[in-house]
């Protein structure tokens, strides 16, 4: 019954997606069904075989031995604190050192030549533009700005539906640099599995809501200039207080979204006793939440947590799922994690048009327009990958 009810939940997703496409008769079917194929693959092979578990538990190690070495940086500057209610010191602080590795990784064109090629795979077997695979690729490893300034070179050869699909893949993607974060809130295993489910299900439903086709002459990648470090150390502190400016962000918004729901709620409470904005938004996705594979006894609680993430960000609700860890079922937290691993949220169509309208002002006000149908895009794909993980949990 689980599978018949993934199996319903993915024909849904894909048919709002296709009933929200804008040219139909032009969408990469081929693409879909492998693009689909690559995700099933992907979740049996870490999931259900005894490689795939060695694969996560050896990069669940190295993000914890890095979380270490992070953490001795930031014991070192903030003389040791610890404790469970120092969020900011814990965890957003390691973001630095992660952001730091990534420009290092960068500037060594490491990153960029792995991003590249493994993009341009993507675009021979799917039939899918480079320039769209490559970003696609490149936003799981950047932040929805940094991803989408790799490819600015190309913006002028980018109508509204290959700008949609550029869009959809930052936004439904996440940053390398706060991988380790999330990592300290909810199980590894599921961050990870999530970093590629989401890529693939950014590009699958952009693909049917903004289907593209492009000639050679517009579809070109360049990744010589990609980091502006001149050496090793400059591109060390240029990652450093890229990486300082994402914690103050993250926790300037955390500082703002918290304290705005609990506003929201003390105005609903007043009208009406003991309901919340996030038991409202629970029973509004239980229904998905059910054929995601949810248990009917958790769904409430975590579609709350899962709304909660829409309309504020993937922290916030991240931080609302911590504690139900370990009184969830694994196959709940699963989901839930996978759903909230992505920056599908009403704060990103800000963030991504104000990128875009720094690059070229008439993307960005393109961008402007369809900004809720994106952050519809993105949580359709957020479910997507969702749905997928919970078939083999």
């Amino acid at each position: 019954m689980g599978i018949l009810l993934g199996i319903i939940a993915i024909i849904l997703v894909l048919a709002i997606a296709y009933a929200m496409s804008n040219d139909r008769k032009n969408i990469n079917y081929r693409a879909i069904v492998i693009m689909l194929i690559a995700q099933l693959v992907t979740t049996w092979f870490m999931f259900m075989t005894s490689i795939g578990a060695a694969i996560i538990n050896w990069i669940s190690s190295v993000f914890n031995k890095l979380i270490e070495f992070g953490t001795e940086g930031v014991n070192f500057v903030v003389g040791g604190i610890e404790g469970e209610g120092v969020f900011f010191f814990n965890v957003l602080l390691i973001i630095i050192f992660f952001a730091t590795l990534l420009s290092v990784l960068t500037y060594l064109r490491i990153l960029p030549i792995i991003i590249k090629y493994f993009g341009g795979l993507i675009s021979k077997v799917t039939g899918l533009p480079k320039v769209e695979s490559f970003n696609a690729v490149n936003s799981m490893f950047f932040g929805q700005s940094e991803a989408l300034l790799a490819v600015k070179s190309q913006f002028s050869k980018l109508n509204n539906n290959r700008l949609y699909i550029v869009s959809a893949s930052a936004m439904g993607s996440v940053s390398a640099s706060i991988i380790g974060s999330y990592m300290q809130m909810l199980p590894a295993e599921y961050v990870l599995v999530a970093i590629p489910l989401n890529m693939f299900s950014a590009l699958i439903i952009a693909s049917i809501i903004a289907p593209v086709k492009v000639g050679d002459h517009d579809d070109e990648i360049d990744v010589k200039n990609v980091s502006e470090s001149k050496s090793l150390f400059e591109a060390m502190g240029n990652g450093a207080l890229d990486g300082g400016k994402i914690a103050l962000i993250v926790a300037a918004m955390l500082i703002a979204f918290i304290a705005s729901l609990e506003a929201v709620n003390w105005v609903i409470q007043f009208i009406f006793n003991d309901i919340t904005l996030e038991q409202i938004l629970g029973y509004i996705l239980a229904p998905i939440g059910i054929l995601m594979g949810i248990s009917p006894n958790e769904v409430i609680e975590a579609g709350s947590i899962m709304g909660t993430k829409i309309i504020t960000n993937e922290f916030v609700a991240m931080l609302q799922l911590q504690p139900s860890v370990d009184t969830f079922s694994e196959k709940t937290v699963g989901i839930v994690t996978v759903f909230l691993t992505s920056f599908a949220n009403f704060s990103s169509i800000g963030i991504i048009a104000g990128t875009v309208q720094g690059i070229d002002s008439e993307k960005g006000a393109a961008v402007s327009k369809f900004g809720f149908k994106l952050l519809i895009g993105a949580t359709l794909g957020s479910i997507l990958s969702a749905t997928i993980a919970g078939l083999f949990l």
